[in-house]
């Protein structure tokens, strides 16, 4: 039966009425829904993703043969040698030597004593052949070496003065001292003037020297030089002179007891070869 003051529509809207609940009941029961959804999708997006189950490990037992046995290293000795072989000691080798070369002649002073060219040049390398030729022979080891001297002779040939400037060698010094203060006489110098100059006397087991060569020794000395534009910034400039030539060599040279010939060539050759160490 409908209500008064209502329309003749058959709805029932009584508060004791189920259609009176269904406007509040719908819209809880979506929220809800949608709550749960949001939970669940969130709790997905949460959660690591599942692990794969480890599988069964297949294990074997394996045998290892045992090491080998270690072999013993033989050291192989040989027998002593016998007494006689035991006693014997390997040569040695023999130490060089050279010996003294000769003393000058008599005639080779003479020569010496008249040859004025390169500040007597002779007198000098004769004077130092005698001294080497007073000190014995030299042998390879520590007495061997080098001495150097500077020596005044003179104007009538006795020896003035005599001053050592280096040594390499205690003995070759005492050898060279020996043979000065034992020193023959000998003539005077060319020039009659005192004559100074300076010795290096060789005590070595190997050729160290040769008999040198005066074939230029006829040729004047050449002048100094001089720098012709030279100026001192305040005089006037000096005019530059002619270049003189060196003139030929006077006649009446000395004459030359060393020959050119071909040995003599190759020797020197062979000489600068060693100094200069060529071909090597």
């Amino acid at each position: 039966m409908a209500a008064e003051g209502t329309s003749g529509v058959g709805f029932d809207w009584r508060l004791d009425s189920p259609w009176r609940r269904l406007p509040w009941t719908l819209p809880g029961a979506l929220l809800i829904g949608f709550a749960g959804l949001w939970g669940l999708a969130g709790f997905m997006a949460e959660s690591p993703p599942p692990q794969p189950k480890p599988k069964p490990m297949d294990a074997r037992l394996v045998e290892i043969p045992p090491p080998p046995p270690e072999r013993k290293r033989v050291v192989k000795t040989r027998p002593p040698a016998p007494a006689d072989q035991q006693a014997k000691t390997p040569p040695q080798k023999p130490l060089a030597s050279l010996a003294a070369p000769p003393a000058p002649s008599a005639e080779e002073w003479q020569l010496a004593s008249t040859y004025a060219p390169r500040n007597a040049k002779r007198y000098r390398n004769a004077w130092g052949q005698q001294v080497r030729s007073m000190m014995g022979t030299a042998v390879e080891g520590p007495d061997q070496g080098q001495v150097r001297f500077r020596i005044e002779i003179a104007p009538d040939g006795r020896i003035a003065k005599v001053e050592e400037l280096w040594s390499t060698s205690a003995k070759a010094s005492e050898l060279a001292w020996k043979a000065i203060r034992n020193f023959p006489p000998t003539p005077p110098p060319p020039n009659g003037k005192p004559l100074i100059f300076e010795q290096t006397i060789s005590f070595l087991p190997h050729e160290t020297g040769w008999p040198p060569s005066y074939q230029l020794d006829c040729l004047p000395e050449p002048e100094p030089f001089t720098n012709p534009w030279a100026w001192n910034g305040t005089s006037p400039p000096p005019d530059p002179e002619p270049r003189k030539h060196r003139p030929p060599p006077p006649e009446g040279c000395p004459p030359d007891s060393t020959a050119a010939t071909i040995e003599e060539e190759e020797q020197s050759m062979k000489r600068q070869m060693d100094q200069w160490r060529w071909a090597r």
